[in-house]
Order: structure tokens, then sequence, then C-alpha cells
């Protein structure tokens, strides 16, 4: 039975992207980031994210409408992004490796660069924010309420055969899904809603936390000085974090401190040092390698010519030392500008959105971007998330919701429900004040 409900969304999609493509993006993005098709029995196999890239792309040259050729800093940074990958990836050193994660990270690149151009509106940039949350929200308040039924004892993982499959990977996208499930309660009317979504950004904390991942904890002491920073009553939004917090924190076992508590006495953790050692290999590999060593470069055979132990191999386990080791310096510029472009395209949004109500949407997904950026730059220092979709979706709604303000969008689109509801649901769905930190 679920084989045959994710099999009839995923149909769904596929046949709707033929005429309205913009709907076969959040179909891309669902299995990308989620994989639902993981999920169950007899599609594990089966080449979904081709079918949906697929239709959606033959979608966005057959449908006469619904689409937005454009060029801003962001797209054409990524789009340098990808060429100098391109370049690089002649001289890789470990070729027959290299080519197939760079076939990868090419698909995922070209689809954001397809939905910037199909996804537009209010709502479409919406309902790329629900996809995000649904995606990740899953396995984060699932994996709360299994923190809080184990006392923390067991620690959170991922999807299998993912980017996020490990615990320390999976604890990052939550940390950085957080925020967007924090715009959504913004926009919702109704106290209930509201309530069941601070629940759900609850459960995701504790799921984070239950992953036992040091960089998510940084991640989150990170993200919440930003959101206690900006809130207009910092007195009660310090009280909320401290109690909330203190909450969580009780629920974690002895070996949870233990490990936190390696974080200041780093010397003595060999997860530590592997990864500094990995990083110091990545940054000697590029000092000598103007176009670094190519998307395969932790083998042993490299750590023994780079590395100061070289017996000790690790991955990057960071965003930063992963694409400066594989790209090279300029690479690692080119992919540092482009989200610092994002975290100022967000920011202008936080600003500009605030000036009277029709767009206030934006200023608060443009806040809540900046604060998953946040999130992300201090996570990913600990871990290799460098090609992952989720932080260019963060690109895609910041550019998609800069273009709706300074095109006086809200002049031309109506301001209906989202999703259109029966009436009796839609009753429950008053306008209502919604309490901001």
């Amino acid at each position: 039975m679920r084989d045959l409900a994710i099999a009839a969304v995923l149909l769904w999609f596929v046949l709707s992207a033929f005429r309205k493509p913009w709907i076969g993006i959040l179909g891309w993005t669902w299995v990308s980031i989620m994989n639902p098709h993981a999920l169950s029995w007899q599609l594990q196999s089966l080449p979904v994210a081709a079918a949906v890239g697929g239709s959606t792309l033959v979608g966005l040259f057959v449908a006469k409408t619904g689409k937005e050729f454009f060029l801003c800093r962001e797209n054409a940074t990524l789009m340098l992004f990808m060429l100098w990958m391109t370049i690089v990836l002649p001289f890789s050193m470990i070729f027959d490796a290299s080519y197939p994660l760079w076939n990868r990270v090419m698909k995922i690149d070209l689809m954001i660069l397809v939905a910037m151009v199909l996804l537009h509106s209010k709502r479409h940039l919406i309902l790329l924010v629900w996809t995000l949350v649904i995606s990740i929200g899953f396995y984060g308040v699932k994996g709360g309420l299994f923190t809080l039924a184990t006392g923390g004892s067991y620690r959170v993982w991922g999807p299998t055969n993912t980017y996020i499959e490990g615990n320390n990977e999976v604890a990052l996208a939550i940390v950085v899904t957080i925020p967007l499930m924090r715009f959504l309660q913004m926009q919702m009317k109704n106290r209930k809603a509201q309530l069941i979504m601070s629940g759900c950004m609850i459960s995701m904390a504790l799921a984070a936390l239950g992953s036992h991942s040091r960089g998510a904890l940084l991640a989150i002491l990170a993200m919440g000085t930003v959101l206690w920073w900006r809130g207009k009553n910092r007195l009660v939004g310090a009280i909320g974090f401290i109690v909330v917090g203190l909450a969580l924190l009780s629920i974690m076992p002895a070996e949870w401190w233990n490990r936190m508590d390696t974080i200041k006495d780093y010397k003595e953790d060999d997860s530590a040092m592997g990864r500094i050692n990995a990083w110091w290999m990545a940054f000697n590999l590029a000092k000598s390698n103007f176009f670094g060593g190519g998307f395969h470069i932790y083998e042993a055979g490299i750590f023994a010519a780079y590395a100061p132990n070289p017996n000790d191999v690790h991955a990057a386990h960071s965003i930063y030392f992963m694409v400066l080791g594989e790209l090279g310096f300029i690479g690692l510029g080119i992919f540092l500008t482009l989200f610092l472009y994002t975290w100022g395209t967000a920011g202008k949004a936080f600003k500009e959105g605030r000036k009277q109500p029709q767009t206030q949407w934006v200023s608060d997904l443009g806040g809540m971007i900046q604060v998953s950026l946040v999130g992300f730059a201090v996570g990913g220092a600990f871990l290799s998330l460098s090609y992952w979709d989720l932080p260019y979706n963060l690109m895609i709604l910041a550019v998609g919701a800069s273009r709706w303000l300074n095109g006086k969008r809200w002049l031309t689109e109506p301001d209906g429900p989202l999703v259109p509801l029966p009436a009796f649901i839609a009753d429950r769905f008053r306008r209502r004040p919604v309490p901001r930190l």
C-alpha cells in the first residue's frame, strides 16, 4: 500500500510536469531532498529522479507560459561555478572516480537553474518552502520523537544511500530547515496550526541533539543567537530560548554530554584530529595544484603526498576544505561568493519587505533564509555537504522573493489561499495576528 501511494504521487508529478513544469520542480525537490522512493520496497532501484527531472525539462520547453528567463548575480555565479568544475574535471587526480560525482553535481545544479526560471510567484515560493520543510521535517520530527522515547541513548540517522545518511549530515539538514518552519509559522493565521508548528520545531531541535552531532549543537547556538538578536523583545526571547534549551538538554544522557565536552578538548579526540589532518591535506593539495584534485581525493596515496599524518585518511568533513581540496582556491572563492550573494539578497529582502503589509512575507522569508545560512555556515564547517541541494534552494528562495518584491508582484498576483481548501476547512484558518519574536 505504501509503495502504491508513493508511486501514485510520483506519477502525478511526472504527468503534471509536462503541462506545468513548476510542479515538476517541486517534485524533483521532494525526490532529491527526501528520497521518498527509498522508503518503499519496489521503487528504490527505479530512476525516479530521472523521470521527474526529465519530464520537467520537457515541460520547460513545451509549456508556453510560466517561464521567466533572467540573469542575476546568483545564477551567473552558479553557472561560473559549474564551468569551473567542468574545467577542473580533466585535471582530476582520479578521473574515473571523479566523473560520476561531477555528473551528479551537474544534474543538481542544472535543476537549481531551472527552478529559478520556473518558480517566481508567491505561491511557487511558499510551496517550495513547504516541500523542503516536509522533506526534512519527516525525518526530523520522527527523530525528535525517537530521541524523546529513548532518552537520547541512540543516535538519529538519515535515510540510507543519500547525502544526509550520516548522523552529522541529517543533523545539519534539520538545523537548516528549522528557520523555514518558523517562516511558515509566521504566515499561519490559526492558533492551533501555530502551536503544532512550534511542537514540530521543538521536535526537530531535539532530533538534531539526538544525532549526537557536535557541529549541529554549534549551528543551533549560532542560529539561536541570530534569532534572539533580531527579536523585538530580547529579554522575553532570551528567557524562552533558555527554558526550551534547558528542557531539551535535560533529556540527553551522560554519553551525549561526554561527546559534547570533546569540543573544548578536541586534541584528545581522534575524530576531530582526523578532520584537521584532512583539512591540512586539502590546503596543501590546493597550494600545489592550481585546479585542485578533482571530486575524489580521499585516498591513501593522496594523503601520503599532502597530509601531515599520511596514515589517517578521512573525508574533508567541511564544506570549505572540501571545495578547496577538490576545486582549488578559485573554486572555493566562487563557492563563497555564491552564498555571500545569497546572504546579501536575503538581507535586502528582509529590510525592504517590511515597508508595507503586502510584502511582509518577503521580509519574513529573507530573515529566515539568513538564519538558515548561519546554520549552514557554522555546521557545514564540520561536514561534507558542499554540493547538496538544500542550501542552493535557499538561493532560489532569496532570488525569487527579491524579484517578486522588485517587480511589485503584489499588484498583479491575487492574495488568495496558496492551496484551495474546502469551505469547512478554510473557515478554520481565519486571519489572526501572528506573534513575532
